[in-house]
């Protein structure tokens, strides 16, 4: 660690104390106050659902759809 100078060392022990007090102090701001959770998570939707789609065919129109198609490959 000697090679280290003493100002990289304390560059190093102030972004560690940074890392770990910006959590910290974020939880410490949401749990003692849950109104400041509410009001971030209530501005924010975050399942958005699509639109409904139509729904496929029931296997009974599907068989009857491929035994029209055959029908016309037959035929024509």
């Amino acid at each position: 660690m000697s090679s280290l100078g003493t100002s990289k060392g304390i560059l190093e022990i102030a972004k560690f104390a940074v890392y770990v007090s910006v959590p910290i102090g974020l939880m410490y701001f949401f749990a003692n106050n849950t109104k400041n959770l509410q009001r971030i998570m209530g501005n924010h939707q975050y399942v958005v659902y699509p639109p409904e789609a139509p729904r496929p065919p029931s296997p009974e129109e599907l068989r009857e759809m491929a035994r029209e198609i055959a029908r016309k490959r037959n035929n024509g």
